[in-house]
């Protein structure tokens, strides 16, 4: 990795400029539902849905005991309707055989719609544990900062992984942080198209920027 570039410069930044989104001071399950609900779909359209949701089946075994099409009515317009069906088959599954709550990888990633990504990032942002939490936010500014490329690869590489794994700092508190602050930084700057340059934290010990920016012969998913 590249030695001048710290994590905790991101952490910092985070600390003062991370967005006051409502599921970042949840419960687990208010979490899940976020993260189910931003898998395809802006934070902006996210907000207003979440927080009906929420209020109307504030955890998993309320939402079991409704009906499918309710789940689906109640999605509204947040568009790939098959994760409500899914939302609300995990729901029923963490009421019926988790007691209403899952809390390790192995139970979260038995869920209907629930990936690699998705339980990490529970793990990390619902119950404080050290997890490695790659969105395409996260993987966008690896793939520039460290490694100097335009754009991540398709799939998740052995040297992203690694190098991954390698940033993440030791306490989970700090790793937790460093989770949040560098998808937000992904999401906010360092975006896909026209990314902030002239405000991002680490901009003078990023790779991608130092050689001009130039763009890489990776194929675009």
């Amino acid at each position: 990795s590249t030695p001048n570039l710290d994590p905790h410069t991101v952490i910092t930044w985070y600390a003062s400029e991370a967005r006051a989104l409502p599921w970042r001071d949840t419960s687990p399950w208010g979490v899940l539902v976020s993260e189910f609900m931003l898998q395809q779909t802006p934070v902006a359209r996210v907000l207003p849905r979440w927080q009906v949701w929420l209020e109307r089946w504030p955890n998993p075994t309320e939402l079991a005991n409704c009906s499918v099409a309710e789940a689906i009515r109640t999605w509204g317009n947040l568009g790939y309707p098959r994760r409500a069906k899914r939302l609300y088959e995990s729901a029923s599954i963490i009421t019926q055989q988790f007691d209403g709550e899952v809390r390790d990888f192995e139970e979260l990633i038995s869920l209907p719609g629930v990936g690699e990504y998705t339980a990490n990032a529970v793990l990390a942002f619902a119950f404080g544990q050290r997890s490695l939490v790659l969105d395409v936010n996260v993987r966008r500014l690896l793939a520039r900062a460290w490694l100097g490329q335009s754009h991540q690869t398709p799939t998740v590489s052995l040297v992203e992984r690694s190098l991954a794994q390698e940033l993440l700092p030791v306490s989970s508190h700090h790793c937790v942080q460093w989770s949040a602050a560098s998808m937000e930084l992904g999401a906010l700057i360092c975006t896909a198209r026209d990314p902030l340059c002239s405000e991002c934290p680490i901009v003078n010990d990023c790779k991608w920027f130092a050689e001009g920016k130039p763009l890489s012969a990776i194929p675009k998913k």
